[in-house]
């Protein structure tokens, strides 16, 4: 008899990627879905950001990703026919944007998954209750019961298990509707995100426009109330894009979208993440990547503290998460009142700001098409050693690799620096003969590799180093400090504070 599992609800993104990460821990996981099978209809999501392509990197699947993937670099934004501005992301090895259906992710997960002996994936499982105790979690399905040390709902914006677990989820759902038509077509475009206001072929609304794999184009329109795509002519609105070259619908769907963010993200030895904890609008790419970030943050708490870390480890998901989740949904909702905006004050508004900017330069800062998904900064959590260093908070702004930020990625000897992150913290010293100190410091308390950048090659402007400086770096790829110059005290206390063995109070500013 094998140690318990973590039971996850939910095989979608969210919840195979958990179980995939937990994996790496050596945590065994069951995995239970309610549909009969994996539905492979519809891209859904489509836009991964570079530095959720590093989380699926560790479970396996980003190769074939970025191998299949449209990458693009540029976001165009027009009204009617002026281009007012376009954004360009720099290249790297990672690119900024790859284009690829979740479904498509789903399955590439889901072969991951099939050669992984610690996933136990069960479909037509769905979960009907579960019984918590000191020791763990019994959830019960019409199967019978699941015996795991907790368990994790991933399974949507219906979520099962944040019902059982009686956490509201607060927020709104809006009456606009919107298309989304996936058509199959030799276009003469380049691989852009390419955002129209008030289009001559969709007049008062917009329409945005990507490239997907295998000449597949997701087109995404706002559609009047009362929109039937049984009774609308599709041919003549697709036509409009087209012209005359052949097409195929490849998949079709009409949404609403929503602001949602669950009340709590944790209740005791039961968490939900992804869909199931918030709900964003589309626009900006937020949701899954968000989601996927949300299942590393809690996969690597869970596996320390299966190995013996405080159970208040794992209060910091819900702090760092919902965080995350909320700046998300205030960055969302914004967007959205720009693009439907809710009252006849604001439309005029948003119809002066357009034309105003055809001609006017700083008219087209008030231009919100979407602010595109980047990871959170965890500056403010009990895990960090915080630091003096302001972080800027408004969107898409470049943030220093201080505390609490996404660790920069580097080409260093034999791969990527963030190729290094995932199977536990990694300390980085500036000086190679402190290696063994810093080995001795951070012994015992949780998986730790100490390695010289020297060593790596790396450039130490990248990451702020000075002569003696040391960056520890969490599991998933955040800093959890960065001291200025070496201290083994200072650095045994920053991990037991990372590893959740200190109380915020104690936190120690540099």
């Amino acid at each position: 008899m094998g140690p318990a599992p973590v039971v996850i609800a939910g095989a979608g993104p969210v919840g195979l990627a958990t179980a995939l990460l937990l994996a790496r821990w050596r945590v065994p996981t069951v995995v239970l879905e309610a549909a009969a099978r994996r539905d492979p209809s519809g891209s859904k999501a489509i836009c991964f950001q570079r530095d959720v392509l590093d989380i699926l990197d560790r479970v396996g699947v980003a190769a074939p990703m970025l191998s299949e993937g449209v990458t693009w670099t540029t976001g165009r934004t027009y009204f009617r026919e002026h281009e007012l501005f376009s954004v360009t992301f720099s290249r790297a090895e990672v690119p900024p944007w790859i284009n690829i259906s979740q479904a498509r992710v789903e399955e590439l997960l889901c072969a991951r998954v099939a050669a992984e002996p610690r996933v136990d994936l069960r479909y037509g499982s769905a979960v009907i209750g579960y019984r918590e105790d000191e020791d763990g979690v019994e959830v019960l399905t019409r199967e019978g019961p699941v015996r795991g040390t907790h368990l994790v709902g991933a399974d949507g914006p219906r979520s099962a298990v944040r019902r059982l677990a009686g956490i509201d989820f607060p927020g709104r759902s809006f009456a606009d509707l919107f298309l989304i038509c996936d058509i199959k077509a030799s276009l003469p475009f380049p691989s852009e995100r390419r955002f129209y206001f008030d289009p001559p072929w969709n007049p008062g609304r917009q329409v945005l426009v990507h490239q997907c794999p295998d000449s597949v184009w997701r087109i995404d329109w706002q559609v009047p109330p009362g929109f039937d795509p049984g009774t609308a002519d599709l041919d003549a609105m697709i036509r409009r894009i087209t012209g005359s070259l052949p097409y195929e619908i490849v998949w079709l769907t009409v949404y609403r979208f929503h602001s949602r963010v669950a009340a709590a993200f944790g209740r005791g030895r039961v968490f939900v993440a992804g869909d199931a904890a918030h709900l964003f609008a589309p626009f900006g790419a937020r949701g899954l990547n968000s989601g996927l970030q949300d299942a590393e943050n809690l996969a690597w708490k869970l596996a320390l503290v299966r190995q013996g870390a405080p159970a208040a480890l794992l209060d910091s998901y819900e702090l760092e998460r919902r965080a995350a989740a909320l700046v998300n949904l205030a960055v969302t909702a914004k967007t959205m009142e720009f693009l439907v905006p809710q009252s006849p004050e604001q439309w005029e508004w948003r119809r002066r700001v357009l034309e105003r900017a055809v001609d006017d330069p700083e008219a087209r800062r008030s231009i919100d098409s979407g602010k595109l998904a980047e990871p959170y900064w965890y500056v403010d959590s009990p895990l960090t050693t915080r630091s003096s260093v302001p972080v800027p908070a408004e969107p898409g702004a470049a943030r220093p690799p201080v505390p609490g930020v996404i660790c920069p990625d580097a080409r260093v000897r034999g791969g990527r620096l963030r190729q290094r992150f995932g199977a536990g913290f990694v300390v980085l010293v500036a000086r190679k003969d402190r290696v063994a100190a810093a080995g001795s410091a951070v012994a015992g308390v949780a998986p730790v590799e100490v390695v010289a950048l020297t060593d790596l090659g790396v450039d130490t402007a990248l990451l702020g180093a000075a002569t003696d400086s040391v960056h520890l770096v969490r599991p998933d790829g955040h800093l959890a400090a960065v001291l200025p110059a070496f201290s083994a005290a200072a650095l045994a206390a920053a991990l037991r504070r990372a590893t959740g063995h200190e109380p915020d109070g104690q936190r120690r500013v540099l």
